[in-house]
């Protein structure tokens, strides 16, 4: 395998019938998109911060389940359907925010929303993105939105009106950002925001020369200098400005009085993302949240935070009001599985799409997506399972200790 993943046989058979063949699950797209993007942007979407405990403890933390089976069962019309909010998705899965997509794969965002639409899937578009919003909502309708919010109000309430007028329906508030994270890995690798044109950034977009011409000139030539175009309620910052910093860094004004405010002014969905606390679950339920995303971003922000497997259960058993989603570390079926037998309503992958987007478009990400639906099918089957709604704690077996078990 790792001789056929290599950077001339991906040029040569990129699409369909070379993604069908040739990878064979998400850690595959892993190894193309590091050979296709340049070192500081694929350090940037794969690194975390500090010393990586949380990154890895995300993927240990399914290991620490095995899955009981049932034996003669009629699995032949076994489904994976979800419902959430209402509607019927296709896959219990969903495409989990990630900033700065348009940078890893042309109109990144649009490409993402789109295909999960088409798989019928939920996805998230994030708030730190080089895409208006009003673009993917146009391509992809039923989007939810990832908001930052910042701490003047009339700039708060206007990115809510905006993401209103633009129709979507769901708005996801990340709440575990109230600082920068030290990820030190980004600086290893050159990637910095702002952009900071260098002689060594330059080189890298010249030895990738795919990428060079496919995403970055190709932007720039269609769209002009990539902005944060959502961060507030109107055009935010190019990625090259001094400014950027400051904007970013001041996070540690959200408290859950704004939250209520945003459910007075807000009448779609509202979701909270990064919640890894069965007492804040709880609040949230007080506060009129529709849902919650259980999330350590992902390993990016607070190093050494709970993997969010772990305390699932706790979350589940403190919101009653509406689903509790889960993102983090999903790599596998398996790992869809798991959660979903811990409690969680939907799984959230986010690295593993990028990935897929950056090496190939929309056929890529549409890959990826049956990749984990022909994954998930199959786990069921040898389970002995139909339904995902027969996916519960005794579909599993503990094999390690800990204080948060189902």
């Amino acid at each position: 395998m790792e001789r056929r993943l290599t950077h001339a046989g991906l040029t040569s058979r990129m699409r369909g019938g070379y993604l069908r063949r040739h990878v064979l699950s998400l850690a595959d797209f892993e190894t193309l998109a590091e050979k296709r993007l340049p070192r500081p942007l694929f350090g940037y979407v794969s690194g975390a911060c500090e010393d990586n405990q949380s990154l890895h403890a995300n993927r240990s933390a399914f290991s620490e389940y095995e899955l009981r089976t049932r034996i003669l069962v009629d699995v032949s019309t076994r489904t994976q359907e979800c419902t959430l909010f209402g509607r019927t998705y296709s896959s219990p899965i969903g495409i989990a925010p990630m900033g700065v997509a348009a940078l890893t794969a042309y109109r990144g965002d649009v490409v993402l929303a789109a295909a999960a639409q088409q798989a019928n899937i939920p996805a998230i578009m994030s708030g730190w993105s080089l895409v208006p919003l009003e673009e993917v909502a146009e391509a992809a309708p039923d989007t939810w939105f990832q908001a930052y919010l910042s701490k003047d109000r009339a700039e708060m309430d206007a990115l809510v009106d905006r993401v209103a007028s633009a129709g979507l329906s769901t708005l996801v508030i990340t709440v575990d950002t109230p600082a920068q994270a030290n990820r030190e890995n980004n600086v290893r690798v050159g990637f910095s925001s702002p952009l900071r044109p260098s002689l060594r950034l330059a080189w890298q977009g010249l030895s990738h020369p795919r990428w060079l011409f496919d995403v970055f000139v190709r932007t720039l030539m269609r769209q002009g200098m990539p902005h944060f175009e959502n961060w507030h309620g109107g055009r935010g910052l190019p990625i090259i400005s001094k400014r950027l910093n400051v904007d970013i860094a001041q996070r540690g004004h959200l408290t859950w009085d704004q939250v209520s405010a945003i459910r007075k002014r807000w009448q779609g969905r509202l979701i909270l993302k990064g919640v890894l606390s069965g007492d804040d679950a709880a609040i949230a339920c007080d506060r009129g949240v529709d849902g919650i995303i259980v999330s350590n971003h992902g390993g990016r922000q607070l190093d050494g935070a709970v993997a969010p497997l772990r305390v699932l259960p706790e979350i589940v058993s403190s919101f009653a009001r509406g689903p509790v989603m889960i993102d983090s570390g999903v790599r596998r079926g398996t790992d869809v599985i798991k959660a979903l037998s811990l409690g969680a309503a939907c799984v959230f992958i986010g690295r593993p799409f990028n990935y897929a987007a950056a090496v190939g478009g929309a056929a890529g990400v549409t890959h990826a997506i049956d990749l984990m639906r022909q994954e998930i099918s199959r786990d069921m089957a040898m389970m002995g399972v139909t339904s995902i709604h027969q996916l519960d704690p005794n579909c599993l077996y503990p094999i390690s200790p800990g204080p948060c078990r189902a």
